[in-house]
């Protein structure tokens, strides 16, 4: 499939997918979400990619979607909004959180919207510091999608949830690492650099171990806590099989570098 909305590439165990419609703010439309869920069916099938790393390009991350390809405009005939949520948006968000391997997001800009939602569903998070994240869905009459009202709670708590929800305030890139939102903010030049790098590095980890933590974590919030011993015990059982537990423990005991084969 020729992508007009993504730039999709994979070298030595990194995919790397950037939203490509700088002059919209890499707004969705619908073309664009097909472009995503190919390359994310490449991703999910491809057993040499131990990580996604992603972005956007031009000044902005995501600017949630493109009204202009919903034809919501006054007057015209009305839209169940659900149709989307329900075969694009959310679709991706689970697509994400369901990746056995680490999703680096690059927060180049502003990411509003189902863009902020986006990224906030990724496991860890870069944002240059001119980045904002904007729950702008209020303004126009609508609550949070794309995971906003399950991810952001989570991320900072019930009350700075709610308040950003209710008035669509701005949140700094800076900001939103000192409440836990993000990882880390970064200066501007250095954001690219950053996120490849850590990205990189997840290419040469144990990726099944990697999968197993995101799995526990997210399990973590519905459960009380014997249910969530069984899973850590679970996990635990299912990586102690894996190949690169042998050659941690190996490379350990040997005092070498380990060698993983994310299996």
């Amino acid at each position: 499939m020729s992508y007009n909305n993504i730039e999709f590439n994979i070298i030595d165990g990194l995919a790397t997918l950037a939203l490509n419609r700088p002059d919209s703010l890499n707004s969705f439309t619908t073309e664009m979400h097909e472009e995503v869920r190919d390359a994310m069916t490449q991703v999910e099938n491809d057993p040499g990619i131990r990580c996604l790393l992603l972005t956007g390009n031009g000044r902005g991350f995501c600017a949630g979607q493109d009204l202009n390809d919903r034809a919501v405009k006054p007057g015209s005939e009305r839209r169940d909004l659900s149709e989307s949520v329900e075969e694009n948006y959310n679709p991706l968000i689970k697509r994400i959180a369901n990746l056995p391997m680490p999703v680096v997001c690059a927060v180049n800009g502003v990411a509003a919207g189902a863009g902020a939602n986006l990224a906030l569903a990724c496991d860890m998070v870069f944002a240059a510091k001119s980045a904002k994240f904007i729950q702008v869905f209020c303004k126009i009459g609508l609550i949070p999608d794309s995971g906003g009202t399950y991810n952001l709670p989570r991320a900072v708590g019930t009350a700075r949830a709610m308040g950003l929800a209710l008035t669509g305030d701005a949140v700094t890139a800076e900001q939103a690492e000192q409440w836990g939102m993000i990882w880390k903010a970064v200066d501007n030049e250095e954001l690219m650099a950053v996120a490849v790098k850590q990205a990189q590095y997840f290419t040469k980890q144990p990726t099944l171990g990697l999968s197993l933590i995101k799995k526990a974590i997210r399990a973590s919030f519905d459960n009380d806590l014997n249910a969530q011993l069984q899973v850590e015990s679970d996990s635990q059982k299912e990586a102690g099989f894996s190949d690169d537990y042998q050659e941690g423990v190996a490379a350990f005991l040997e005092k070498r570098k380990p060698n993983f084969t994310g299996k």
